[in-house]
């Protein structure tokens, strides 16, 4: 097979052979961040969660692209020049490849002689791409299957996907189901002569799901030109954009690009500024807790609000309020009546934690210094962690990475950072935990200082979760500082100077 590669090279070029080896950019909240890589930048493609307003719900729609064109015809290339040209950083590309359903054992004999059809609309399991593409569209996180074109089959595994600012969805039969075409908000139709695509079509399943060139052929003729002429090539009518040469046709690309950055405009959202004007003014609610303001708290406030303050002393007094912290926070979890026998043989009418595990998940980076004061009293205790970061031109909170325990579900979550302002990135990190099926009630938003701002924001969109602090300060400036304030917590806390131009909220790399 590796010598029939070799000859279709020579037939015809590699599209980008010039380049490092393309990946696809479906996205996965794995150990790394997923990412696409260009000459330029690096894109992240892990999505983001819900454009949400003042209320936690959401307030817009990702713009979902849908690319179709035959087998081969070059719509990933397409897809990826589109992101590349888009510059926007939140971008998902969804391929219609992993949708093929399961098949029986009788159709995976059929598939491992190059007898079953994949060029149908019956080989794709339309009703799960149709939930998916919603749950996307929302801003929500789905699960993704992987499919192995060498075994035709689905592997164990499935992606973890969020929704972004736009969402490519390609595939060959991008434009064959009547409600999968009214989520889509642009069609493209990618329009490449038979012959190249059945050279690039050769070369891919050959070099790449190792299958030889006489098989390749059979499948061609036997299903794929047909299922192309009746279902594929019909659905050009139905495409906004027609797209002649694939990815060699710039002007197209450029003209598509323009009209998607218009759209994206329409879709603009400060929430920052959504959260400074909304629901203030009003009683503090029933849901917030304040450590009680003991001679001692407030020696150790004086401490690490002092600005001349050494990092040493600051260190020390922030991790004994937060030890103080985590243990008001602890007394708030559901507890039952138990009996337990005394070494005197005596009943002891006692208490016992009623749930089922607890999970820490902390907001990086000021977030994890949190962490040890958890680990601390809390044994066997499970670490989650999220990525906010402020967006330094908008000034919005934005999800980069995600790693979260398995049947997080399950547990009461302790979510963890340092210091709350408007509360954008608190609501977005109890948002990605909503997601994740964790029940509202079973989130403790646990912060060492908040501004009523943040308080009043988390809680009018998300009631039921409860909020801890040590302390709750009036104000916050123009900037989203929190006045009287602490300061940039993580970076008095790790010795780091703050990028001139970004927020104070939640320490510059998790607001």
């Amino acid at each position: 097979s590796s010598s029939s590669a070799e000859s279709l090279d020579r037939l015809y070029p590699a599209v980008g052979s010039s380049k490092a080896p393309r990946k696809r950019t479906t996205s996965q909240c794995k150990s790394e961040p997923p990412l696409l890589r260009t000459s330029k930048r690096t894109i992240y493609t892990a999505g983001r969660p819900p454009w949400y307003n003042e209320h936690g719900t959401q307030s817009k729609e990702a713009f979902v692209i849908g690319l179709g064109g035959g087998s081969a015809s070059g719509k990933t290339t397409v897809a990826t020049m589109i992101i590349e040209a888009l510059d926007v950083p939140w971008v998902v590309l969804l391929s219609m490849d992993s949708f093929y359903k399961v098949l029986t054992k009788q159709q995976q004999e059929q598939a491992a002689s190059n007898d079953f059809n994949f060029d149908h609309p019956d080989a794709f399991d339309f009703d799960l791409i149709i939930a998916t593409l919603k749950k996307l569209k929302q801003g929500k996180s789905v699960k993704i299957p992987i499919y192995d074109f060498t075994t035709h089959s689905r592997k164990k595994e499935w992606k973890t996907l969020y929704g972004a600012n736009v969402i490519i969805f390609e595939g060959i039969m991008a434009f064959a189901d009547k409600e999968l075409l009214k989520l889509l908000d642009l069609k493209i139709f990618v329009d490449t002569d038979s012959d190249i695509r059945l050279v690039r079509r050769l070369r891919r399943d050959i070099s790449e799901r190792g299958r030889d060139i006489e098989g390749v052929i059979k499948q061609y003729n036997k299903f794929v030109k047909p299922a192309f002429d009746q279902y594929i090539q019909p659905t050009m009518r139905l495409a906004d954009i027609v797209v002649p040469r694939g990815s060699g046709n710039t002007v197209a690309i450029d003209l598509i690009v323009q009209h998607v950055h218009s759209q994206l405009e329409e879709r603009e959202l400060s929430v920052r500024a959504a959260l400074a004007s909304a629901h203030q003014c009003h009683p503090l609610p029933q849901t917030l807790s304040v450590l009680k303001s003991t001679p001692q708290v407030r020696g150790m406030h004086t401490i690490i609000r002092n600005k001349e303050t050494s990092r040493d002393e600051f260190i020390f007094y922030s991790k004994r309020l937060m030890r103080l912290l985590i243990e008001h926070a602890l007394s708030l979890l559901p507890f039952q009546s138990c009996t337990v026998q005394t070494p005197q043989g005596q009943d002891y009418e006692g208490r016992t934690y009623s749930g089922k595990q607890i999970t820490g998940v902390s907001i990086l980076r000021a977030g994890e210094t949190m962490e040890p004061a958890l680990r601390a009293v809390c044994k066997d205790v499970r670490i989650g962690t999220i990525l906010i970061q402020t967006n330094c031109n908008t000034g919005e909170p934005e999800l980069h990475y995600l790693r979260l325990p398995k049947d997080i579900s399950e547990d009461h979550v302790i979510l963890m950072d340092c210091t709350v302002s408007t509360g954008a990135a608190a609501m977005m990190a109890v948002r990605v935990l909503l997601d994740h099926d964790v029940p509202e009630d079973k989130i403790f938003l646990l912060s060492l200082l908040m501004a009523e701002m943040g308080v009043h924001s988390v809680a009018y969109a998300f009631p039921r979760v409860k909020i801890i602090t040590t302390a709750v300060d009036k104000k916050v400036n123009d900037l989203f500082r929190i006045i009287p304030g602490i300061g940039n917590f993580g970076d008095r806390y790790f010795g780091t100077d703050a990028p001139p131009d970004w927020s104070d909220d939640e320490d510059a790399l998790s607001t």
